[in-house]
């Protein structure tokens, strides 16, 4: 009689293991010969090894990952709390300020040494200056109308923003300050308390320090901050 032919070999479905596997975490309890003789791909090279090496591998890889992130928040901890540092030091220092020129010099001075921004102006309307015994000293400057197109213009409809000077704009917008050979960069911010009271500009010679993907909320901080201290100042001074 012809000899039946052997059965296909049956195999079992990956899936339906790990499946299994899944719904039966306990199954290596009292087995953990079987763990030791288990071989899996080995991560970096070619070849296998064993399942508690490869696990011990993996563990070590989340550490290192966990201990990065853990630097990484740190570092960000570290910078928010100098940048806290900074920007207190600078309010403290306009709070102090007798006069709107003492308060545009230590603007100038404390952005220049804490926030390495060498240039800043301060655009006011001639309604706010018209009664000064004497002419605004820089940074402090009277708005005239062609000032504050280009100023509007660069805003672009926005309380605040940051974009490129060109020299021109450079001169135009801060004409106490050295014009870089090229384009220059800036963050500008209105300085608004009820109605219009002028703008604010931080420049600096590098097109690339103030990007245009920057945030601008200490912008709007600063200049919110300038604009109450200007207009208490001034009533003070004519009150």
């Amino acid at each position: 009689m012809p000899q039946a032919a052997p059965e296909p070999r049956k195999t079992l479905d990956p899936d339906r293991v790990a499946e299994w596997l899944a719904r039966h975490p306990d199954f290596f309890v009292g087995r953990e010969g079987l763990l030791q003789q288990l071989k899996v791909p080995h991560p970096e090279t070619q070849g296998a090894t064993s399942l508690l090496e490869r696990l011990v591998h993996d563990l070590r890889g989340r550490a290192e990952g966990a201990e990065w992130r853990l630097e990484q928040l740190l570092d960000s901890a570290r910078h928010n709390e100098a940048q806290y540092r900074r920007t207190r030091e600078l309010v403290l220092a306009l709070l102090e300020a007798e006069d709107n020129d003492a308060l545009g010099q230590a603007l100038a001075t404390q952005l220049s040494e804490r926030f390495q921004t060498p240039a800043v102006a301060l655009w006011c309307p001639s309604t706010l200056t018209d009664r000064d015994p004497h002419p605004p000293q820089a940074p402090r400057h009277v708005l005239d109308d062609h000032t504050g197109q280009r100023l509007a213009a660069l805003l672009e409809g926005r309380a605040s923003r940051c974009a490129r000077l060109t020299p021109t704009d450079w001169k135009r917008l801060l004409p106490h300050a050295k014009p870089p050979a090229k384009a220059g960069s800036c963050a500008l911010a209105r300085l608004t308390l009820g109605e219009p009271q002028g703008y604010l500009v931080l420049a600096n010679p590098d097109p690339d320090h103030f990007r245009a993907s920057m945030d601008t909320l200490f912008t709007e901080y600063l200049a919110d901050v300038l604009v109450r201290l200007s207009v208490r100042l001034s009533e003070r001074e004519h009150g």
